[in-house]
């Protein structure tokens, strides 16, 4: 794969860094999805996640309907609509609307897991049963729902969504265990895999993805895609500090604990355990990091392993200025006309 073809992508989760308001957090999104527009980016995603305060993202889909007015000819999707949390049927209108707004500039990226705790889920969905049985039939839902199409029998024939438009968002699966891949495979979906969720066997995953792909109406070809956290930077010690705040961050999770916005100042006293130190060497593969020259070469050999034209890139800084210039730097090495 000749770097030229590698396209770039944005995954943002709306971080809350330290001393900044979730207010501020959802207007640095806003700049960030403008700023990597004109930097020639292909998508920008927004994610969903609940009862957290360190990420303000909690609706996807409102917060595209502000981008679709805020830029211009980026992609704009989700990463994911987490479809334990919804019906099949209000998300097809809230997409539809979305197409409304920004004609074939929409993606609906979905996940099948809920984006936070078991509690929190129940409270989103009270009726939901964690089946993967549902999550397929809501699928099937959701293409009848986009196509205007019904099984004899089902609930489609009688009920629409609306607004009624002529675009179809593309749809894609999240998955960081491969299994969603064959779903993805199996209704001619897209598929992103969450190397930065799980850095282990996703090249598998997206193979078997490829090999097993239906051709549908809307993806006549497989599409794939892998996410992972990365940062740039020219200056060595802030790489260090940046990669001793993400695996901090990973340790709080596995913690039990909250995610609370920290600076480096915050945890650069703190003392590990073996088993700790252990689980942050596996950490540090959920991310690339390094200078523009070792970032083309890395990110470059991560698309080669998976087989994928494009990354999807997840930047969490202390700084807005320093995810701004992570961006820049990797799109003046990999986007560049040279």
């Amino acid at each position: 794969m000749s770097i030229t073809s590698l396209r770039l992508s944005v995954l943002d989760q709306s971080p809350v860094r330290k001393g900044v308001t979730a207010t501020q957090a959802i207007q640095e999104t806003i700049a960030l999805a403008q700023h990597t527009e004109n930097l020639g980016y292909t998508r920008f995603w927004v994610a969903e996640h609940h009862n957290t305060t360190s990420l303000a993202g909690s609706t996807p889909e409102v917060l595209l309907a502000n981008l679709a007015a805020q830029t211009h000819h980026i992609r704009l999707g989700s990463g994911g609509v987490m479809m334990p949390n919804h019906s099949a049927l209000k998300v097809a209108e809230n997409f539809r609307m979305l197409e409304a707004l920004a004609p074939g500039r929409i993606d609906l990226g979905m996940g099948r897991a809920p984006g936070t705790d078991r509690l929190t889920a129940s409270v989103l969905n009270p009726a939901n049963q964690f089946k993967e049985q549902d999550f397929v039939e809501q699928l099937a839902d959701l293409q009848d729902y986009f196509h205007d199409t019904a099984t004899p029998g089902t609930v489609q024939e009688r009920v629409k969504a609306i607004p009624k438009v002529a675009t179809v968002p593309e749809m894609w699966l999240l998955s960081s265990s491969g299994q969603s891949g064959l779903f993805a495979a199996h209704f001619g979906m897209g598929l992103s895999f969450a190397h930065f969720i799980n850095p282990a066997g996703g090249a598998q995953a997206v193979e078997l993805y490829r090999s097993r792909f239906k051709p549908s109406a809307d993806m006549p070809q497989p599409q794939a895609s892998v996410a992972i956290f990365a940062f740039c930077s020219e200056d060595e010690e802030q790489i260090r500090r940046h990669e001793a705040l993400m695996v901090h961050r990973f340790l709080q999770l596995e913690r039990g604990g909250s995610l609370e916005p920290v600076n480096y100042e915050d945890i650069e006293q703190e003392d590990y355990t073996p088993a700790e130190l252990e689980r942050m060497n596996y950490h540090r593969r959920r991310m690339v990091t390094g200078t523009p020259a070792q970032i083309k070469e890395k990110l470059t050999r991560l698309a080669e392993t998976y087989k994928v034209d494009e990354l999807i890139l997840i930047t969490i800084t202390e700084t807005f200025e320093e995810r701004l210039q992570s961006y820049n730097l990797i799109a003046g090495q990999l986007l560049s006309d040279d």
